[in-house]
């Protein structure tokens, strides 16, 4: 979190910045020279206050909006802010078991339940968006294949893997087939390849579906055709989850109609989210992105909190929180680090 910032601010002006800051991030107005005198328990008279505010607006740290008196701070201010004034407040041991039965209840589950857990959390602890990754799994391992006949030509695949994660799957195919064939195919399918590396297992079939099929007789064509459309996309289509996105609708900077749907879109597309999570992969700790730093437009009025979570000292994900530029820092922080740690403690012993 550490940043150089060649024209900070005076000792007494930083002091004026974090009094600022705290009062807009607690009331969502702008704050006057008049209410840090009063509130802030600074030794100092508002006009002393007004002067050190022109210094800091000068600076580019806080900014006046046009139809106040008061300031705001800007992306460079809370830059500044997190790097170097925040007092953080690490969570209540309330809180902390609650992240951690939350996330422990679910250990005995699969990855993706523990990440929906952590998301949820880190969402009402917060109120903001949370956001987890999927940890990505070295070898992936098809214990076994079943299907079941649905209306119109659709079949439902249930695929198990690494023993304890299921995956269910509706596959649109190109005719009807009835249960004893689906059956025949699932037995054929587990029978060649149960316990093996899912990624052999889609090598070897696009490898089948591209031979002559001459010499294979229906059942062979029709499983290949199946297990084809069951394993055609990665298991984690979804590379990330996310919980409380409908919170963000509660700020007034976010409210824009236009822009949340946009937000929104993003979060289903998750291309760029997850872009941004994963400059966080490499980072040890918290990392923070103010406004315009994600480089992400849809993201100029938000700020996401990440940190990664590692397993057997390996980053595997990134989880976080995102929310607009006026967040509690010093609380979210702590609660994303921690929970950051939670989860890789489940993971681990989910092992």
């Amino acid at each position: 979190m550490s940043g150089s910032h060649p024209d900070a601010p005076t000792e007494r002006a930083g002091r004026i910045l974090r009094a600022l800051i705290y009062n807009y991030i607690k009331g969502g107005q702008p704050v006057g020279s008049r209410t840090l005198s009063r509130n802030t328990g600074l030794t100092l008279s508002p006009a002393t206050i007004r002067n050190v505010m022109s210094d800091l607006e000068e600076l580019g740290f806080v900014v006046s909006p046009h139809t106040s008196a008061g300031r705001i701070p800007t992306a460079k201010g809370y830059r500044f802010f997190v790097d170097t004034l925040v007092k953080l407040q690490p969570p209540a041991i309330g809180e902390v078991s609650r992240i951690q039965h939350q996330i422990e209840d679910d250990a005995g589950g699969d990855a993706r339940t523990i990440a929906e857990s952590a998301s949820a959390a880190l969402s009402s602890l917060t109120n903001l968006a949370g956001v987890v990754t999927i940890p990505k799994q070295p070898h992936t391992t098809l214990r076994q294949l079943e299907f079941l006949p649905l209306s119109d030509r659709q079949v439902l695949a249930i695929l198990v893997i690494n023993d304890k994660e299921v995956e269910n799957r509706i596959l649109q195919m190109d005719r009807d087939y009835s249960s004893d064939e689906l059956q025949r195919a699932a037995n054929y399918l587990n029978a060649s390849f149960g316990g093996k590396d899912l990624g052999e297992v889609r090598a070897h079939i696009l490898a089948e579906l591209r031979s002559t099929r001459e010499s294979m007789n229906q059942l062979m064509i029709d499983a290949i055709n199946i297990a084809q459309k069951a394993l055609d996309t990665d298991l984690d289509t979804k590379a990330f989850v996310i919980s409380g996105e409908t919170r963000l609708m509660g700020f007034e900077e976010l409210s824009d109609i236009d822009k949340l749907k946009q937000l929104f879109e993003a979060f289903g597309q998750q291309r760029d989210i997850l872009h941004l999570l994963d400059r966080s992969m490499s980072t040890d700790g918290v990392q923070i992105f103010i406004g315009e730093e994600s480089g992400y437009e849809i993201l100029d009025e938000c700020s996401v909190v990440a940190a990664p979570y590692r397993v057997d000292d390996e980053t595997v994900g990134v989880l976080g929180v995102i929310g607009p530029t006026r967040m509690a820092y010093e609380r979210v922080i702590p609660i994303v680090d921690i929970t950051a740690k939670l989860v890789g403690a489940a993971l681990n012993s989910n092992r």
